[in-house]
């Protein structure tokens, strides 16, 4: 079980990493867009990844 938390972990360190190493330039402008969006859209964004995630969870088990 904790051998699959760790993997897991270590996959979205893997992913969450891609974005700054591939394109910093191209983050940068993102976080700049996110910090002009408003608290309900950013709560939309939040909610929309976390029922894919569910979703997705779902379906593959």
């Amino acid at each position: 079980m904790w051998e699959m938390w760790g993997m897991a972990f270590a996959l979205v360190l893997i992913i969450e990493g891609m974005t700054p190493f591939l394109s910093p330039q191209q983050l940068r402008k993102t976080l700049l867009f996110v910090l002009t969006q408003s608290d309900n859209t950013l709560r939309g964004f939040g909610f929309a990844s976390m029922l894919t995630g569910l979703i997705l969870l779902y379906l593959i088990n």
